[in-house]
């Protein structure tokens, strides 16, 4: 596995992300949890505007933590340490912001993205609520860095991971887990999911495994939408390519389940919430047990 890189904060040097293994692998599953750091870069707070507080709106608060019962169930687990708001490897590697930055971008960024027109590039230029995160320009020198010192070992650990996974099994299921504000878009009718499951519209999975997903999940009496509003991003993009055996399904969870979204703490459901995404992930692996048998590589 690829070398981890470390972050300098204000507690000391730590690892940017980490890969939870299991004692042997099981199912073929690789989760994932890009946005839930919360290890704050010191030259990150240096240079903000915002409070500690204020620059937290932008995480998936404590998914990694509800997810992280996946090695006991014979599944990797990634997860980043790195705050959302310090680097977003869920953008390709070079979405950037020119009003961010003080020095010309390289020819090869990708400036014109509806990401980045919203300020959620790579190195993001605002947190939730459209708050402005820095208080002057940043060198671009700045951004390369944190693209080469942590994206790309992230990403090289995530594809590490995933084709070890369909090398044992044939195929290599990706959960990408992500929380959603509770106040997410309403869908027609006033409709705000519970969950939400994507597959870039159909092309980043089988769409057997997918329903199998939404049903199970359903049974619990969640609310579960597919690609609206969330139809994955460049993770379940760029890592779901069903041909090859590789399966990427982004879940998105309404934060409202499980946490105070003022005080960032999770409340009372999160106990209950982590025990019906155990069972979820037990029966789908059962399922997929059932259905495909030990090497279902031409999985649907």
């Amino acid at each position: 596995m690829s070398d981890i890189p470390t972050l300098k904060t204000s507690d000391g040097l730590v690892p940017a992300f980490e890969i939870v293994e299991p004692s042997e692998p099981a199912i073929p599953f690789v989760f994932c949890s890009p946005h839930s750091g919360r290890d704050y870069p010191s030259d990150l707070m240096a240079a903000t505007r915002l409070g500690r507080e204020a620059i937290r709106r932008s995480e998936d608060v404590f998914v990694d933590e509800l997810f992280d019962f996946a090695p006991e169930f014979g599944a990797p687990l990634i997860r980043a340490r790195f705050p959302r708001a310090y680097l977003d490897v869920n953008r390709e590697p070079f979405e950037l912001d020119p009003k961010m930055f003080s020095d010309a971008l390289p020819g090869f960024v990708n400036s014109a993205s509806l990401r980045v027109a919203g300020g959620l590039g790579t190195v993001p230029r605002i947190v939730a609520e459209n708050e402005e995160i820095y208080q002057g320009m940043l060198p671009v020198a700045a951004a390369l860095r944190r693209i080469d010192a942590i994206y790309r070992p992230f990403h090289r650990s995530l594809d590490e991971l995933l084709i070890r996974t369909r090398d044992r099994f044939g195929f290599a299921i990706l959960i990408d887990c992500h929380s959603m504000p509770s106040s997410v878009r309403a869908l027609p009718g006033g409709r705000r999911p519970d969950i939400v499951i994507g597959d870039r519209y159909g092309t980043s999975a089988s769409s057997r495994l997918v329903a199998m997903a939404s049903g199970h999940l359903s049974t619990f009496g969640f609310d579960v939408a597919r690609n609206k509003p969330y139809a994955g991003g460049y993770i379940t993009e760029h890592y779901g390519r069903p041909a090859e055996g590789f399966h990427a399904i982004q879940v998105e969870i309404n934060r409202g389940l499980y946490a105070d979204e003022r005080t960032f703490r999770p409340h009372h459901g999160f106990p209950r919430l982590k025990e019906q995404l155990q069972a979820f992930v037990e029966r789908f692996a059962a399922d997929v047990a059932a259905q495909y048998g030990a090497r279902p590589a031409a999985a649907e």
